[in-house]
């Protein structure tokens, strides 16, 4: 019987426990170590970062808006003032709403959904969902119950004369910036600057607490116009009759103090009211009329030749004119006189506005005198009002063109 035999392979090389130990404790000093010089570097090196991630969470800077100048006219009635209103705000991140929610603020707000959803979504930190809307409409958005909708107190821009005035003061848009008439070229006195202040919000983004005021807001400066508002509304009310009683398509007013030159009442027709905001005015109801279009002097000339005829002596009140037949051709033009009467004495060519007398003493003087006088009078010139968009009256020199020879 054969007896089994069994080999045996050298004994397995064993570590010493203390060398197993010294490389796990080693391993762990390095990543202390590691750990250590991270937080470091994190706290004394590039601490703004993590700064910046914990601020983000519980702070935020709210806009503050500034209290806008008022629009006086010389006596010191209001022609345009700011009145608190309301606007909606949120950020975006803890905004959080139902479609159904969405659906009912978008017809509270008389916007669309897709315009509202697309406000949202274009914001990053900060966001309006509606600016200078009427208390009742912010306490309708705010009872549909949704999270993260905040309201705050603005200025919202009135104009107590309304039509009469619209092409005097202008408006100003959503931003409270001036966009027409004198809202626009005063701006900048009028206009204030906004501030803003940091807060602490909650998890629910809800302000809980005001940290500081970064920067005051600077109200506007008040401005008072050379406009007389019982002048201004009797113009309107003359114009509007006018033209109602001519058929005209429109018309411009403009009452001038003759001893300063200036403005006591500026008035347009067809005309808008400032106080609506929906956009849905016509461009050509805001166009101011009386000084961005242009338009011929008309009888308005006769006093200024009259003026200038006396002033070189070639007539006097009681120099004789002849104006019959009643018309009269200048190179190749023919005027006339609505009612002929023949001949007339100067004054009386300037009481019965008379085409024919008034051209013949024109023709009297001297080219460039005549040129001279209209020029000194403004004629040509802008009237450097300040509105927007006014227009320079056209004088041609008096050497241009062809001489002005009577058939």
């Amino acid at each position: 019987m054969r007896a089994a035999s069994t080999t045996r392979g050298a004994p397995p090389r064993l570590e010493p426990p203390g060398m197993r130990a010294g490389i796990v404790f080693g391993a762990l000093i390095l990543l202390f170590a590691g750990l250590g010089g991270r937080a470091l570097y994190l706290q004394w090196i590039d601490n703004e970062f993590l700064q910046g991630q914990g601020q983000a969470r519980y702070s935020r800077d709210i806009e503050m808006p500034a209290h806008r100048g008022r629009i006086l006219d010389r006596h010191g009635e209001a022609l345009a003032i700011s009145t608190p209103v309301k606007s909606l705000w949120a950020f975006p991140d803890r905004l959080e709403m139902t479609p159904v929610q969405l659906t009912e603020l978008a017809r509270v707000l008389e916007t669309s959904r897709a315009a509202l959803e697309r406000r949202i979504a274009a914001a990053e930190d900060f966001v309006y969902i509606a600016k200078q809307v009427p208390p009742e409409v912010a306490e309708r958005a705010l009872a549909l119950r949704i999270k993260g909708l905040h309201e705050e107190t603005t200025y919202g821009r009135y104009y107590p004369a309304g039509e009469i005035a619209a092409h005097v003061v202008g408006f100003t848009g959503t931003k409270d910036a001036g966009q027409e008439g004198i809202e626009l070229a005063q701006q900048a006195w009028l206009g204030g600057h906004v501030g803003s202040r940091r807060v602490i919000i909650n998890r629910r983004g809800e302000v809980v607490e005001d940290v500081a005021s970064i920067r005051a807001p600077q109200a506007g400066r008040d401005l008072a116009l050379s406009i007389d508002s019982r002048l201004q509304h009797l113009a309107f009310r003359e114009l509007k009759a006018a033209i109602d009683a001519h058929r005209a398509k429109a018309g411009g007013l403009v009452v001038l103090d003759v001893a300063t030159g200036e403005i006591l009442a500026l008035a347009n027709y067809p005309t808008f009211n400032p106080n609506r905001r929906d956009g849905k005015v016509a461009p050509e109801r805001m166009r101011n009329r009386a000084l961005t279009d242009v338009f011929e002097p008309g009888s308005t000339m006769k006093p200024f030749t009259a003026a200038a005829a006396l002033e070189a002596g070639t007539v006097r009140p009681d120099t004789m004119i002849a104006t019959a037949p009643g018309s009269l051709t200048i190179s190749g033009r023919t005027i006339r006189d609505a009612h002929p009467v023949g001949t007339l004495t100067f004054e009386q060519v300037i009481q019965k506005s008379s085409n024919v007398g008034t051209a013949k003493v024109a023709l009297g003087l001297p080219a460039e005198r005549m040129w001279r006088t209209l020029s000194d009078a403004g004629f040509g010139a802008v009237p450097r009002t300040g509105f927007p968009g006014e227009v320079s009256g056209r004088l041609r020199p008096a050497t241009s063109g062809r001489p002005i020879e009577p058939a």
